[in-house]
C-alpha cells in the first residue's frame, strides 16, 4: 500500500464523514416533495463525491460503448465489484435508480435518505414474492423515465471471479419489453470490497450493444447478458484470467 494511496483514502473518508451526515437530513426533509424532485435532490451529493473519487482519491473512468446507450429507459446490468459503480454510474446514465436490498434503509443517515428516493427496495427473503416487487416497481420506474441498474451477481465479486448471475433483472426486461443493457467494469482493482484504502487508478467502463428481450425467454436474456460481460472483463482486465477461465469466487485464479 502506498503512502498516497493511504493519504488520498483518509481525506476521502473526512471529507464525507463532515458532508454527508448534515445533507442527508436535508434529503430526508424533503419527503413531502414529488418523486421526481426526491431523486434530483440527492444529485449535488452523488456530482461532488464523484468529483472526490476522481480528484481526491485519483480513481477517473475511460467510458466505452458510449454509442449503445439507448435514449429511452432501460434495465441495465453490470458487473459489481466496489462501491465505485454505485456512484460513477450515476454520471454515466442520468436518472438512474439501483436496485436495493430493503435491509439497506436501516443504515443510519444514508439508509433513511434511500427511503425517501425511489429507488427499488427489494426484500430478498421473499422468495418468488421479490421478483413480483422487481416487476412492479421497476415498470412504474421505467414508466416514469428512469432507467434501472441490477447487479445480477448479487453481491461484489473480486477482480478476476464471479458470482452467478441471477435472473431478476432479465426477467424484469422481458416483462416490461425494456432493452436490457450488459455494463463490465474493473473498479475493484482500485477499490476494493469493503476497503477504506483505496488506489489511484483509471477505471474501464465498457457498455454492450443493448439486447431485445422480445421473443426471448428471461434465462437467454440472462444467458446473452452474462456472455457478453464475462468476455468483455477478459479483454479489460486480461491479466487476471488465466487459461481462458473465470473462477468463481472463493476459487484460485
Amino acid at each position: 500500500m502506498k503512502l498516497v494511496g493511504v493519504l488520498r483514502s483518509v481525506l476521502f473518508m473526512l471529507i464525507l464523514v463532515i458532508v454527508t451526515p448534515p445533507y442527508t437530513l436535508g434529503v430526508i426533509l424533503c419527503f413531502w416533495l414529488p418523486h421526481r424532485a426526491r431523486r434530483l435532490s440527492v444529485e449535488p451529493w452523488v456530482r461532488f463525491t464523484i468529483w472526490l473519487v476522481k480528484h481526491v482519491l485519483g480513481i477517473p473512468y475511460e467510458l466505452r460503448g458510449r454509442e449503445n446507450i439507448p435514449t429511452k429507459p432501460v434495465v441495465i446490468l453490470c458487473k459489481h465489484q466496489s462501491a465505485w459503480e454505485t456512484l460513477v454510474l450515476q454520471e454515466i446514465f442520468p436518472l438512474v435508480l439501483y436496485v436495493w436490498k430493503k435491509e439497506l434503509k436501516q443504515l443510519p443517515f444514508f439508509g433513511w435518505a434511500l427511503a425517501v428516493i425511489p429507488m427499488i427496495s427489494i426484500d430478498r427473503g421473499a422468495g418468488k414474492d421479490a421478483l413480483k416487487q422487481l416487476v412492479d416497481q421497476g415498470r412504474d420506474r421505467l414508466d416514469k423515465g428512469y432507467s434501472i441498474i441490477i447487479f445480477p451477481e448479487g453481491t461484489r465479486a473480486a477482480p478476476g471471479h464471479k458470482r452467478r448471475f441471477k435472473i431478476g433483472g432479465a426477467h424484469l426486461g422481458v416483462e416490461t419489453g425494456a432493452l436490457v443493457l450488459p455494463v463490465a467494469l474493473n473498479s475493484g482493482e482500485f477499490w476494493g470490497r469493503n476497503a477504506f484504502f483505496k488506489q489511484p487508478g483509471r477505471v474501464t467502463v465498457s457498455i454492450g450493444p443493448a439486447i431485445d428481450p422480445a421473443g426471448l425467454s428471461a434465462g437467454e436474456v440472462n444467458a446473452r447478458a452474462e456472455a457478453w460481460i464475462e468476455a468483455e472483463m477478459r479483454r479489460i482486465s486480461p491479466h487476471l484470467y488465466q487459461q481462458g477461465q473465470t473462477p468463481t469466487d472463493g476459487e484460485t485464479v
